[in-house]
């Protein structure tokens, strides 16, 4: 190859990244121009804590069910209280009349009085005060008090206590509301036959640091500390309610102690009890019997609601309220006409 030659290929060797480069620029599409868009609105966001309804879940009527929020000292136990929790219901009134006005006299006043005679008789009758025993063998008249006297005691705290127990378990009226609590290994369920035979199940809810990411856990609106539950047994308020307990596995314990309310829950035994609950508002209890390993994260919440609240909710669950449901049967059945006189004279011969 000659020098020129050489020139040559060495030029065109400098001048090839320039064109390639040349080329890339021109094959290189350009990018479109975009109108500016407003961004939309951002949707707000549920706390996580909280049940997000469907509005696929309304009732027809446009209404919807909202979980009632919970009040602090109502229906539940308070800080370093001693006493019965507030009773909402007139056999729990009841109840706590008898227990301070029969219970707190004996405590005070028979025991004291008791405890006094017994000092008495240790310095009166004590050997220095008397060098010589008595011979005393009995005495009608403290006979007859310390015997009578009892017993007008003992009768005066029976006819309350026997009123109470039979109140506390007269059977629930015909229209009474019917939910069935079944406890589980270590959760309830409630079952509601009257209403579609649907069943709620209730687990406790966990605290936030106890919980994954995006779970649910327990904020004050839902309750106290282990008493809180992720569904609540939903009641109509002021209605007669028929509650009947059983268990799956072990025996446990309905307790709402509230309403003074403590049924036990029997494998392959169906109890029942009549409940009332006048007010509106969240009630909670516990399981109280010893029934494993997590008995003590078993709790329970009854929402007691206005009875056209509870239709929404029941409606939500996919259940039909009792008058519904017969005005459906009843449009159901087949139009029947009255027989004419020949069809009867028919059926006759």
């Amino acid at each position: 190859m000659n020098f020129s030659n050489k020139l040559l290929l060495l030029v065109g060797l400098l001048l090839l990244p320039s064109q390639l480069f040349a080329q890339e620029s021109a094959q290189e599409p350009q990018a479109p121009v975009v109108a500016p868009v407003t961004p939309a609105p951002e949707a707000p966001v549920a706390n996580d804590a909280q049940p997000v309804a469907d509005s696929a879940t309304e009732a027809s009527d446009g209404a919807k069910y909202v979980p009632m929020d919970a009040t602090p000292g109502f229906g539940m136990p308070t800080d370093k209280a001693i006493d019965f929790q507030d009773q909402k219901n007139d056999l729990g009134q009841r109840a706590y009349w008898i227990n301070n006005y029969i219970l707190l006299p004996i405590i005070t006043v028979i025991s004291l009085f008791v405890l006094a005679l017994l000092f008495w008789v240790i310095v009166r009758y004590r050997r220095k005060a008397n060098p010589e025993p008595s011979k005393t063998t009995h005495n009608t008249m403290i006979e007859i008090l310390w015997t009578g006297i009892p017993v007008l005691i003992l009768l005066g705290i029976a006819i309350p206590s026997i009123d109470l127990l039979a109140k506390q378990f007269e059977p629930a009226p015909k229209n009474a509301v019917t939910v069935k609590a079944i406890g589980y290994q270590w959760y309830w369920g409630f079952n509601y036959p009257d209403h579609g035979d649907f069943e709620v199940v209730a687990n406790m809810l966990k605290e936030k640091e106890d919980v994954a990411e995006g779970e649910r856990y327990r904020t004050d609106a839902d309750g106290p500390q282990l008493l809180a539950t992720d569904n609540r047994m939903v009641v109509p308020a002021g209605v007669p309610i028929r509650l009947q307990t059983t268990a799956a596995d072990v025996i446990h314990s309905f307790a709402i102690p509230s309403l003074w309310f403590k049924l036990d829950a029997v494998p392959g035994r169906l109890n029942e009890k009549a409940l009332m609950i006048p007010e509106p508002g969240v009630y909670f209890g516990q399981c109280s019997e010893l029934c494993g390993a997590l008995h003590g994260y078993m709790p329970i919440a009854i929402e007691a609601l206005p009875p056209e609240e509870f239709a929404v909710w029941v409606k939500e669950q996919g259940g039909s309220m009792p008058a519904d449901a017969v005005a459906d049967a009843q449009a159901a059945e087949p139009a029947t006409e009255p027989a004419t006189k020949n069809e009867v004279a028919a059926e006759a011969g």
